[in-house]
């Protein structure tokens, strides 16, 4: 069932900001209804104004995701983005800490593909964001969140398995340096435990990728939109690396 002007339909969580708003905006580009998700009302406002329709949602209760699930059927897309990182030296993180994290970035999107992947069209398809910290751990401040990464590429080969009759595709990325509000918050808070500034920092790191530089959230946002679309029609259960050569494993 497609929404009542005929277009395809997507739910992208953690729309508000960064790569999620870039998807959001994106999807609209390319003709598609956009349902974007956050916990942020204010800055889904301008989400609004620009013609997604939005919906303020604490993807760490279980309930509200349900609520989400059960509202999602006939939809096409679901693009789980939504995400929260701290830094914390790893001898320092306590068990809530863990858990807030696990249930945030992991957690909402194994339960948010058990309960909309089963109701997307055939031919659907899901990408989940993982991160290149899932492969490669430079930075054990951020160990928490990097666990959490892992644990979304086992969802996704689980789900690509379990949808694939259905038939619906599912499939993540893997980003390394990304120019978002994310970023700077992890740059600022290594840069001050290491005892120097977030631009130092910031050039030590993007020295180290082969490209040269960070990739922009709105490139982000192409990669998976060619993995939502039928170009990608063939490709389930991948984990793909968005990091200028970083990791290529």
């Amino acid at each position: 069932m497609k929404s009542g002007n005929g277009k395809k339909r997507a739910v992208v969580t953690g729309a508000a900001r960064g790569i999620g708003k870039a998807v959001a905006q994106r999807l609209l580009a390319e003709s598609v209804d956009v349902l974007a998700v956050d916990i942020d009302e204010g800055r889904l406002n301008d989400l609004a104004g620009e013609g997604c329709s939005t919906r303020v949602i604490d993807l760490s209760d279980p309930s509200q995701r349900e609520a989400l699930a059960g509202d999602a059927a006939g939809y096409d897309y679901l693009v789980n983005s939504a995400g929260m990182l701290r830094v914390k030296p790893i001898f320092e993180v306590t068990v809530e800490e863990w858990r807030t994290v696990q249930t945030v970035n992991a957690e909402s999107v194994f339960f948010l593909c058990q309960g909309i992947g089963p109701k997307l069209n055939p031919g659907g398809a899901i990408v989940n964001l993982s991160s290149s910290s899932a492969k490669l751990a430079t930075s054990t401040d951020v160990a928490a969140y990097a666990a959490s990464k892992t644990t979304i590429l086992s969802i996704t080969r689980s789900f690509a398995y379990a949808l694939a009759d259905r038939p619906v595709r599912v499939n993540a990325i893997c980003p390394g340096i990304v120019d978002t509000e994310m970023q700077d918050n992890f740059l600022a808070g290594v840069a001050k435990k290491r005892g120097i500034t977030a631009a130092e920092l910031d050039a030590q790191r993007k020295k180290a990728v082969p490209l040269g530089r960070g990739a922009s959230a709105e490139e982000c946002a192409g990669l998976i939109w060619f993995l939502l679309s039928d170009e990608a029609a063939y490709m389930t259960g991948q984990a793909l690396n968005f990091t200028g050569g970083t990791v290529n494993w």
